[in-house]
């Protein structure tokens, strides 16, 4: 199995890779940045730290916007989406101003409503999972990491949602058919967060 991480520049991605190589040592991880390269791997992780418009900027640099497009929408290749890249999937953000996303998923993503937490919401806090989720199976304790000034506060009404509360319900995770993304970091949210990555690598892997 050939699992592709999006190597855009703005991710994780060393300790992603990592968390992955723990979970799945035999698969072969890879860092792409090309669009050869990302039709070749079985399944795509997209994670993402910073701007929304300078991310899809960046991913159009690359000509990677469309080819993700295509590979998910028209291939059905698996995709998870991590943090601003669970953002990304989405359909636009407010994030300086109204700009488009790959639009995997229709849905809109807003700044967290300000109230009596501080802005940007930084540490563990606990999730709740809708009914039919495969994304937290054999998951006991439903806290994960976040660090985020942005949510997604609406999607289409065929996912499966998780949310979390901080100053409002905001969606923390979304499953999609072979389209998931987490507003939270698995890869930095220990046991939890390592059997969430294991549960997407083994339901949509080879």
């Amino acid at each position: 199995m050939r699992i592709g991480i999006v190597n855009y520049g703005m991710g994780n991605i060393h300790s992603l890779k990592g968390a992955l190589a723990n979970i799945s040592p035999s698969a072969d991880i890879e860092l792409v940045n090309d669009s050869e390269s990302l039709s070749e791997v079985d399944l795509i992780f997209l994670p993402g730290v910073g701007h929304f418009k300078v991310a899809m900027e960046t991913l159009g640099s690359l000509g990677l916007d469309e080819v993700l497009k295509m590979l998910v929408l028209d291939n059905k290749k698996p995709i998870m989406g991590i943090c601003l890249g669970m953002q990304l999937l989405l359909s636009n953000s407010s994030e300086g101003g109204i700009n488009p996303g790959l639009g995997l998923i229709d849905g809109e993503v807003r700044r967290i409503a300000d109230g009596i937490e501080k802005i940007p919401h930084i540490g563990f806090d606990e999730v709740s999972p809708s009914a039919g989720s495969k994304m937290f199976t054999g998951i006991e304790k439903l806290d994960f990491y976040f660090v985020h000034s942005y949510c997604v506060k609406k999607t289409s009404n065929n996912s499966i949602l998780t949310y979390c509360n901080y100053n409002e319900n905001f969606i923390a995770a979304i499953e999609n058919k072979h389209i998931w993304g987490t507003q939270f970091h698995p890869e930095k949210s220990q046991n939890s967060g390592l059997q969430l990555l294991r549960n997407f690598i083994n339901t949509h892997g080879n």
